[in-house]
């Protein structure tokens, strides 16, 4: 179960973090990859390396916020493969404050990559899913799209996530009719270089470990499993869905 071999897989936000763990994972399955981000020197270096568990890789300068860069990325990709099977929507930064201090501009820069990015990224691509009748869209989004947080102020950031959570049901029901599938998978804690200087501090330490049943951040590969199933042939009847990978966050 789970082969992806045949299949070609788009990562955004390929770089490090997440995103690259994913697209190892998605290789490992056998699946030829398409990783994108902003920066090239970082994403040929990671090429190297996924080629060398024996499939096809194509890095993609890309910033994800810009339109043409999108579609251009989703032509190449196509070009060079004949098809875009799976799509993995990871790219995201953030400003974080609370509603009575965040200002116009940290709003706009969180919604722009978070949000609206998903939405730019899922038509290039699926435009090409379509031709072929046949597609794995999957969003991440955060266990913060789901609750409210006292940790930190961060409103942007829940109010981009949960807007992927519903995007992500709206494009499910629109694309059936395809073939297209898509779901979101909601993180939990993980350390990437993104997040470790604040889960690293004692304070956020502390609150993980009142707030998590498993009492410790995610592991590196520990999102893998949820991607690789829902890029599979076998999750061929789940859709609009939305799996949390928290450590049980979001049970308690």
């Amino acid at each position: 179960m789970f082969d992806l071999h045949g299949r070609v897989a788009v990562v955004t936000g390929a770089s490090s973090g997440l995103g690259l763990q994913m697209a190892i994972g998605f290789a490992k399955q056998g699946a030829d990859l398409v990783i994108m981000a902003r920066r090239i020197e970082k994403l040929e270096k990671e090429a190297e390396k996924i080629r060398s568990l024996g499939v096809r890789c194509l890095p993609i300068q890309c910033d994800v916020t810009d339109t043409d860069a999108v579609n251009k990325a989703a032509e190449e990709a196509y070009k060079f493969y004949g098809k875009i099977d799976i799509l993995v929507n990871n790219a995201g930064s953030s400003k974080n404050a609370g509603v009575l201090a965040m200002t116009d501009e940290e709003w706009d820069f969180t919604m722009q990559t978070d949000l609206t990015s998903v939405f730019k990224v899922t038509r290039a691509f699926s435009n090409y899913m379509v031709k072929n009748k046949y597609g794995r869209i999957i969003n991440i989004a955060s266990i913060y799209g789901e609750v409210g947080n006292t940790a930190m102020d961060t409103v942007a950031y829940h109010s981009s996530k949960g807007g992927v959570v519903n995007f992500t049901r709206a494009v499910a029901a629109e694309l059936a009719k395809y073939n297209i599938t898509c779901n979101a998978i909601s993180p939990g804690y993980f350390e990437t270089e993104l997040t470790v200087d604040t889960l690293k501090t004692e304070s956020f330490t502390k609150y993980m470990e009142t707030s998590v049943p498993l009492k410790r951040y995610g592991h590196e590969g520990e999102l893998n499993p949820a991607a690789i199933f829902l890029a599979s042939d076998e999750a061929s009847y789940v859709t609009g869905q939305n799996i949390k990978v928290d450590g049980g966050y979001t049970a308690v």
